[in-house]
């Protein structure tokens, strides 16, 4: 069953029932009722975080401090879930119709999935919708399934070049590379000069993307239908990351907990380059060795032969369409909050997180913010991506195909082969190859 919240409104403005419809049946609002003071307003609600609990959980709790000095009847049950779990997690409990989070930090592709089989509001009518031209066009896209929308955006981001600035002075470089053959060169240089390694490129699917956007790949062709994750162009980006590793420019992955390793070496200065994501900002600032915020370059990763871009990337909130009715209104309340242009402007100072509503950016600590700045200019040459129902099971055998290709040292036109066959049978059957 499929529910909406057409017609929600936040108590603070106006409190309005939902309607249930059933399968295939026509979706109703129900009629405003009087407003009424958000003091009283009494509900409990689960909310699952998957960001870093470390790094950014702080900041979002500090955020349900504030949602609670206006809603101090509105319980936040706050629960910490590993990203990596979360999606999976989530498909369980729903489908079960119980253990499910009232509501929910999703991966921009989780979205189309989940509202596909039914999870999930619709928020189309709502209170939650009722500025949606403040929202950025393609953060709000990932919230949109089959015409309707499920969601609102959190935070937007892709992937940067994040850089040492000391350790790239010292080698005598005098700008962050462009190009993944200035790239190369440029560890080279830093490794001779500093002793430090020049880059280290995380074996996982989402992190090969720029290399294979960069020499003009993709991985599915939605409007052809056709799955290209093993076309040529992928394979010779692929081939770029595996000659990093190969030649010694980029020191070897770990082959457990690589991602954790990348991120140790580059606060600890052992490595200049790494390709990663604003949500970690917060993390390599605040790290004692790594010598603050003004010594963290950001730029747009290194272009291939074709382009330079990252995949679009962030999160969203969405409701569980298996929530009680009576809790609807809190849900509401406190998603509205989460997603205001305040909130975002408060994370963003916090942790350099990017705003995905328009006003955000007028705010001082957002506009006068560097690290906003520098990837706001990496947003722009990002890729986006398919908002199928199926792009959230992408890269679990692109994870493979990555451990495979730079750890293993498998040939990666035949690692991409794999991962179209395991497509085909698994992920998108109607496609074709």
């Amino acid at each position: 069953m499929r529910r909406t919240a057409r017609g929600i409104a936040v108590l603070a403005s106006a409190s309005l029932a939902l309607t249930v419809a059933a399968c295939g049946g026509e979706d109703k609002a129900a009629e405003e009722q009087p407003k009424a003071d958000p003091a009283s307003l009494t509900a409990e609600l689960t909310w699952w975080d998957t960001s870093d609990p470390q790094n950014e959980g702080p900041a979002f709790k500090e955020l349900i401090a504030k949602f609670n000095q206006t809603y101090p009847n509105v319980k936040i049950n706050y629960q910490s879930v590993p990203f990596g779990e979360a999606q999976n997690k989530f498909k369980t409990a729903a489908q079960a119709k119980s253990g499910a989070p009232d509501i929910l930090r999703a991966e921009v592709a989780w979205v189309p999935e989940f509202a596909s089989l039914g999870y999930l509001y619709a928020l189309d009518g709502s209170e939650l919708l009722s500025d949606a031209s403040d929202f950025l066009a393609t953060p709000l896209a990932s919230n949109k399934y089959d015409g309707k929308t499920y969601g609102v955006p959190q935070v937007t981001d892709s992937l940067a070049l994040m850089y040492n600035k000391e350790l790239l002075t010292k080698a005598g470089i005098s700008a962050p590379p462009k190009t993944w053959a200035e790239l190369k060169s440029a560890s080279q240089t830093i490794k001779d000069s500093t002793g430090a390694e020049g880059v280290y490129v995380n074996p996982a699917g989402y992190f090969m993307l720029p290399f294979m956007y960069g020499e003009g790949g993709d991985l599915v062709d939605p409007e052809a239908k056709k799955i290209i994750v093993n076309s040529e162009q992928n394979a010779a980006g692929l081939a770029i990351a595996k000659d990093l590793i190969d030649s010694g420019a980029a020191a070897k992955p770990s082959a457990n907990d690589a991602y954790g390793t990348m991120m140790t070496l580059f606060k600890e200065q052992k490595v200049a380059m790494i390709i990663n994501g604003p949500w970690e900002v917060n993390n390599v600032s605040s790290a004692p060795d790594f010598g603050g915020l003004e010594n963290l370059g950001i730029a747009p990763v290194p272009a291939g032969s074709a382009r330079a871009g990252g995949p679009v990337g962030g999160h969203n909130y969405v409701i569980w369409s298996g929530m009680p009715q009576e809790k609807i209104d809190a849900a509401v309340a406190f998603v509205k909050f989460m997603a205001s242009a305040e909130s975002q402007a408060f994370l963003s100072e916090k942790l350099g997180l990017l705003p995905t509503r328009t006003s955000a950016y007028q705010v001082d600590a957002v506009k006068n913010n560097p690290v906003v700045a520098a990837f706001q200019a990496v947003n722009e040459a990002a890729v986006g991506r398919p908002w199928i129902p199926e792009a959230g099971q992408f890269f679990g055998p692109l994870d493979q195909m990555a451990t495979e290709v730079l750890i293993q040292n498998k040939d990666p036109k035949a690692a991409l082969d794999g991962v179209a066959k395991k497509y085909k049978a698994e992920v998108v059957p109607g496609y074709g190859l």
